[in-house]
């Protein structure tokens, strides 16, 4: 069974190697003209072709390119309504020869749609009707009996795919403009909340420099965030966290003499409150922490605490 697996993954790889050989000057010129329309880019296909298109135009909408997808059967019964002539049509078939997309071209020729063909065969009824053609042609299935579509769907993916990323990087999409449209979930709390919105202000563990070590310890079990602060809101001069008691109990045996100055991280690092969270969790990656204080970095004040437990 894992030879079968990675025989598919190696003829798909193949196929896709050989598709992207295939890409010239259309696939430019594809780009330029949905980056100009002033319309939507609606997106049919049927059957298999038809599951790629709606994550092609799912993709494509996510991205900045508003788009749609629109099944050839509903089209015929009513749905070629919400096609303006301003839209471009992209029709998905890889034989270039499926009925139900073939019918749909007569009504994108009277509607004046710009068409963009995706299919395996230049030579086809659906690309020599077409405006622009991209050519998906694959080397094989990976289906031995060649009849499933499998490298070629995989090949219409990535092709939607790269036009998505293409456009994406044309228009300057950046990260604020991908959490307009998922506001929802994990991913939106990350691109669209900011740190403030989260941090932990009341009630917040600080500490004086000279304090024993049994003070420190009382202090952070009372502030119950694994860390405490050392001087006030208005001037930090360190920090302690859990990590560092551990260590100083290994090094220091005897710590009744021990004092906070002796254990502190002197120089703990502070981020500014309308940093959104996604930035934050970045920073904790990069340093390997869990706990970033929360106020002015030059000033070295501090408003509050911002952990991953916060969210």
């Amino acid at each position: 069974m894992k030879d079968i697996a990675k025989r598919v993954f190696d003829i798909e790889i193949e196929s896709l190697q050989h598709v992207a050989g295939l890409i010239d000057d259309e696939f430019t010129k594809v780009v330029q003209i949905i980056l100009n329309t002033t319309g939507k880019l609606v997106v049919i296909g049927i059957g298999k072709s038809g599951l790629i298109g709606k994550k092609i135009a799912a993709t494509l909408a996510s991205t900045g390119t508003p788009s749609f997808f629109l099944h050839p059967g509903e089209a015929f019964h009513g749905d070629l309504g919400m096609v303006s002539s301003n839209d471009i049509v992209m029709l998905i078939s890889y034989s270039g020869e499926t009925d139900e997309v073939l019918r749909i071209i007569p009504f994108l020729t009277w509607n004046k749609n710009q068409v963009i063909g995706v299919t395996g065969n230049p030579n086809s009824t659906v690309a020599k009707n077409s405006h622009h053609h991209l050519n998906i042609k694959i080397s094989r299935e990976a289906c031995p009996l060649e009849l499933a579509p499998t490298s070629s769907t995989t090949a219409a993916l990535v092709m939607g795919d790269a036009l998505a990323i293409a456009l994406m990087e044309s228009r300057g999409f950046q990260q604020h403009d991908f959490a307009r449209f998922h506001p929802g979930g994990s991913l939106g709390r990350k691109l669209l909340v900011k740190v403030k919105d989260l941090m932990r202000t009341d009630k917040l563990p600080f500490i004086n420099e000279s304090a024993s070590f049994m003070e420190l310890l009382l202090s952070m079990s009372a502030g119950r965030l694994g860390m405490v602060m050392v001087g006030d809101a208005a001037y930090i001069k360190g920090i302690v966290t859990d990590g560092d008691l551990r260590r100083a109990l290994l090094q220091h045996p005897d710590t009744s003499t021990l004092t906070v100055a002796e254990i502190m991280t002197s120089s703990p690092i502070i981020i500014d409150g309308e940093e959104f969270v996604s930035r934050a969790e970045q920073l904790m990656i990069e340093k390997k922490i869990t706990t970033l204080l929360v106020g002015s970095a030059a000033n070295r004040t501090i408003q509050g605490v911002y952990q991953i437990y916060n969210q």
